[in-house]
């Protein structure tokens, strides 16, 4: 039995846009998720200016004395007061600049800014 020329390069022209899609959604399905640390010390969070990719979870911990919260000044993410070694951890899903500050010390501050990867 014959195969139409015209049936074998539909399927051909098919199936590699396919093959490309099936080996890029594998790949992001399996790609671990970026960590970074910011660290609380000296009434400062450090680094202050923190630039990441969306996904990317940051997790603040701290290492003062006296206790400190991690708030997004537009309050998309809040921490309870942390006591020393606590840490609160958040997973930026958008790009967007987002600043922060210490609830309990506002002149404490800082910035995330997510970029799209």
């Amino acid at each position: 039995m014959a195969f139409p020329l015209s049936r074998a390069l539909f399927l051909a022209a098919f199936s590699v846009p396919m093959l490309g899609l099936g080996v890029s959604v594998t790949a992001a399905a399996i790609a671990p998720a970026p960590a970074v640390q910011v660290a609380i010390k000296g009434f400062a969070f450090t680094p202050q200016v923190l630039t990441v990719a969306i996904g990317t979870t940051v997790t603040w911990t701290n290492a003062d004395e006296d206790p400190h919260t991690v708030t997004a000044t537009d309050r998309s993410f809040h921490s309870a007061a942390l006591d020393t070694g606590g840490k609160f951890s958040y997973t930026f899903t958008r790009a967007g600049e987002f600043a922060y500050f210490c609830q309990l010390h506002p002149h404490m501050t800082g910035k995330v800014i997510v970029k799209a990867r």
